[in-house]
């Protein structure tokens, strides 16, 4: 359900009207990942990286209102009650992707098998959208397994900044005894500021820590 949010009463009504009338930008932070735990537990109950990574993170997601907003058709403001992961696939045959997007749910064993279903299920679908029918309630993630990056950017030349979370990370990498993970998050500033990004990915290394506990 999306609620329009009550501009009169909200903390962040002036600063949205100037990212989106008077200064419409977006920024992107890259961050570094602990991803030791969590690794270890995938691996001892047999569970895809890719997957229960996009579980994991989309849990973080939906635990901040900041992170959930869309428009109206009218274009007002507003807070989905949740929003569902929107990801890409790799086709090795041809090495071009398509993105699919699977149901959220709090539970992470539905939603790691909601997305695992899916990833089979649209396998083999070719071109930019593999999975048809995809809510307005949703926010982007996507892997570049090939790489460990210390930076990362997107944008939209010419367009508006998207309120909802883009993010992207790489291969996970050993360092110093630990596996680390590059993650990089693009969002417009209307939607939120650098704290509401810093608590996002504390509570994303928080989930991939405690992991054991789901």
């Amino acid at each position: 359900m999306f609620r329009r949010i009550d501009q009169e009463k909200w903390e962040r009504k002036e600063h949205y009207k100037y990212y989106t009338q008077k200064l419409p930008c977006g920024y992107s932070v890259t961050v570094r990942l602990d991803v030791t735990n969590f690794y270890d537990q995938i691996k001892k109950r047999g569970l895809r990286f890719y997957p229960a990574f996009i579980a994991c993170v989309s849990r973080a997601v939906n635990g901040r209102k900041e992170f959930r907003m869309g428009k109206d058709a009218e274009g007002n403001p507003g807070i989905w009650d949740a929003v569902h992961p929107s990801y890409t696939i790799f086709h090795e045959d041809d090495h071009t992707f398509s993105d699919i997007w699977s149901f959220y749910d709090e539970d992470f064993r539905k939603c790691y098998e909601n997305i695992v279903r899916d990833m089979e299920t649209y396998k083999d679908c070719k071109g930019p959208k593999g999975k048809p029918d995809q809510p307005p309630n949703f926010y982007c993630i996507s892997c570049v397994p090939w790489m460990d990056f210390t930076g990362y950017g997107t944008w939209v030349p010419g367009g508006e900044p998207n309120l909802f979370p883009i993010i992207t990370f790489g291969k996970y990498v050993d360092h110093d005894g630990k596996k680390e993970l590059s993650a990089a998050l693009t969002i417009s500033h209307a939607a939120a500021d650098g704290y509401h990004t810093s608590m996002l990915f504390q509570e994303i290394q928080k989930i991939l820590s405690e992991f054991s506990a789901f």
